[in-house]
């Protein structure tokens, strides 16, 4: 028989291992005794057994020789199953180890060693039931819970959500809130069991982890961000920002400055967010998470051309990276170059050719220039291609068929197709799903409302309402809408009815202010927005009340109070396109502080270069600056867009009229009192159909008196 290397890697190991655990029984490997897998002799003669070796049947208590004799094998076997993978090896191995715990049952250090090696070789039902097995016998052994809580952990990973996750995520939870008892200075555990409890959505829990794991290691940046990502899920931004930055400037890493800059994104405090991000980025150059947070940070600050160069930073760097040139594309699309965007998608479809966000947005762009046609091929392609014989979509199925047939619907709406695009919209309640039902109920009345078909608005929110009777929105829809057909007490009256005393009462104020603006009851829509105002608790929702508060002072012609709500949105947001609007056409139709009116137009037109109503906007600003032809060139583009609004053809006539084209301007002006004449009293301020009146009555008198005598 070969004589048994001494002090070889693996015996040391073992040796290492079983001084604390079989003392008595170390002078085996040290003097080389102990024999190897290959030299296990085959004859009965030889074994250890008959020799009254370790392992003889005759003991009477606990045989700490033949169990480590037996532990030592099953070692041996389990490093040849890991250089050579060979499975049988593994069965041996088990074996050895069930021989090591028959020669002592009472050592928890070999049934956790044989439950460790059932988990390792995926008998996992096996490895659980030895772990029970411990934890029955003694319920403080820490390692048979990591290795229950790690199985656990491990078959959540494997599992889809709902079938039987949460289940298994409960067992997780059980075993890793026993380890941090036995444990409570592991912020390891703290974090993990923290984790466990986001993910059950017990947030509290979750939290008092997270500082227990910032506690114990204050310097740990897992820790400290891990608990800033919680308090930003939970819209608490002050709080995330304040445990970031507890952290001193000389110990942030490049994940603290991400996450920090993440936090400041969501606070809106934009160049903050660029500023760590830039930190972010010098601290770890190949960040691209970075650089990426970084780009949206300065696109959100509207430094568009800046974020451009670093997405193109990103690709440079990774050329196979579709999403940026997604993000690319973006950008160009909202700039109007459509053409570049194109290009960007082509580049990106050619990476991911089964992709369907990229075919979305091509026909978006499509949508944008115009091409009505290349675009509904390319939906009804998309839809085709997720189309399923049996009818039976997966939740992610309908998300995706809804979010096509809403694109297909606005296409065939801008076409004025609006029989294909109530069709289409129709598809999205066939879908079924309360919310896919509510969107697509909404796209119909929309679609009727531009159509000014108001009746049929009305009869397809009666229709929305029967069909969800439980959804508050659509109730809201439908008192709006019969609020704008003359039945506002009863409508209004229905809208109150909706009032909870609670915090979701914000939208049904909201509610009410709008009807009671469009109804002109104005102190009646103030004291509405006061109340959601009260009731709005983020920063978003308080810049939309601004909003709305400007809005309704303007159509009492308050102009003054309605510049201060809409600056103070802009002091909040400066990327708020709406306001950037509203506020420029408002000042520009005043005649007054013009280039400052123009200014904030074509901004908020960078933000939607596609906006009729910004195009006419900038139109109307233009005329009033005496630059006739720029102001032509943008009211026809609105015009193109928003064809029935009566607004931009007063413009237009305007426009003709000053520039001697008084034919053409007179008619504008009858194309204005037409489509003033369709729009339901709600939406017609009488007071411009008077002034256009009057103005197409003197440009037929003239046009009349010019005419050559017969």
């Amino acid at each position: 028989m070969k004589t048994q290397r001494r002090g070889s890697a693996s015996n040391r190991c073992v040796a290492e291992i079983m001084k604390k655990q079989f003392p008595l029984v170390c002078f085996l490997v040290l003097s080389g005794s102990l024999l190897s897998a290959q030299e296990k002799p085959a004859h009965p003669a030889d074994s250890p057994a008959a020799t009254g070796a370790p392992g003889s049947a005759s003991r009477k208590g606990p045989d700490r020789a033949a169990a480590y004799y037996h532990f030592a094998l099953a070692h041996m076997y389990e490093e040849q199953v890991a250089s050579y993978g060979r499975s049988e090896l593994a069965n041996k191995a088990i074996e050895e180890y069930r021989l090591a715990i028959d020669a002592d049952p009472t050592s928890e250090y070999l049934t956790s060693g044989l439950a460790e090696l059932y988990a390792k070789t995926g008998r996992i039902r096996d490895a659980v039931v030895e772990a029970q097995e411990i934890i029955k016998r003694d319920p403080n052994n820490l390692e048979a819970r990591r290795l229950l809580g790690r199985i656990y952990l491990r078959s959540l990973g494997d599992m889809q959500a709902g079938n039987g996750s949460q289940s298994v995520l409960k067992l997780a939870i059980e075993q890793y809130e026993q380890i941090v008892k036995l444990r409570p200075d592991s912020m390891d555990d703290h974090l993990l069991l923290g984790r466990l409890y986001r993910l059950n959505n017990d947030l509290q829990k979750a939290e008092n982890e997270f500082k227990t794991a910032v506690r114990l290691q204050p310097g740990s940046e897992e820790a400290v961000t891990t608990l800033a990502y919680l308090y930003n899920e939970l819209g608490d931004t002050s709080r995330a920002a304040q445990v970031l930055s507890a952290v001193p400037d000389v110990s942030r890493s490049a994940k603290l400055y991400s996450a920090l800059g993440y936090t400041y994104e969501q606070q809106k405090q934009y160049k903050n967010a660029i500023e760590a991000y830039k930190h972010a980025i010098e601290l770890d150059r190949d960040n691209l998470d970075a650089i990426r947070g970084l780009a949206q940070n300065l696109l959100n600050d509207g430094q568009t051309d800046a974020a451009l160069e670093q997405y193109k930073v990103i690709a440079d760097a990774n050329p196979e990276d579709a999403q940026t040139y997604l993000r690319i594309a973006e950008i160009y699309r909202k700039q109007g170059k459509f053409d570049v965007a194109l290009e960007n998608l082509k580049k990106a479809e050619s990476m991911v050719q089964d992709s369907v966000e990229v075919p979305y947005n091509i026909a978006a762009i499509y949508q944008a220039q115009g091409r009505f046609d290349e675009a509904v091929q390319i939906m009804k392609d998309l839809l085709k291609k997720t189309e399923k014989a049996d009818g039976n979509y997966t939740q992610g199925d309908k998300s995706n068929r809804v979010v096509f047939l809403e694109r297909l619907g606005t296409i065939y709406r801008d076409m004025g197709n609006n029989a294909s695009a109530i069709e289409t919209f129709r598809q999205m309640i066939a879908l079924g799903g309360d919310e896919n039902v509510e969107r697509g109920y909404q796209q119909v009345i929309d679609t009727w409302r531009e159509a000014k078909e108001w009746q049929k608005a009305t009869e397809a929110a009666k229709e929305a309402v029967q069909k969800l009777p439980n959804s508050r929105d659509l109730k809201m829809v439908l008192a709006a809408q019969q609020a704008d057909m003359g039945d506002s007490d009863n409508a209004l009256k229905d809208v109150r009815a909706l009032l909870k005393g609670t915090a979701d009462d914000r939208q049904v104020y909201i509610t009410l202010a709008q009807m009671n603006t469009r109804l002109k009851r104005y102190p009646d829509a103030e004291q509405a927005l006061d109340k959601a105002e009260q009731l709005s608790a983020k920063q978003d929702d308080k810049e939309y009340i601004w909003f709305l508060r400007g809005s309704t002072f303007e159509r009492q012609k308050r102009y003054a109070d309605a510049e201060q709500q809409f600056r103070k949105v802009l002091a909040s947001d400066p990327q708020n396109a709406m306001a950037l609007n509203y506020l420029g056409y408002m000042l520009a139709d005043q005649n007054t502080k013009l280039d400052e009116a123009l200014g904030y137009i074509k901004k908020a037109l960078d933000l939607d270069p596609t906006s009729g109503a910004y195009l006419d906007s900038l139109g109307w600003a233009y005329f009033r600056l005496g630059k006739y032809e720029m102001a032509e060139e943008s009211l026809l583009k609105a015009s193109q867009k928003i064809n029935t609004d009566p607004t931009v053809h007063d413009h237009l006539g305007d426009l003709y009229q000053k520039t001697g084209r008084l034919k053409l301007a007179a008619t504008h002006w009858e194309r204005a009192i037409t489509e003033w004449n369709r729009t339901i009293a709600a939406e017609t301020d009488q007071s411009d159909v008077a002034r256009v009146q009057k103005k197409l009555d003197a440009a037929k008198v003239k046009l009349a008196k010019e005419e050559p005598q017969k």
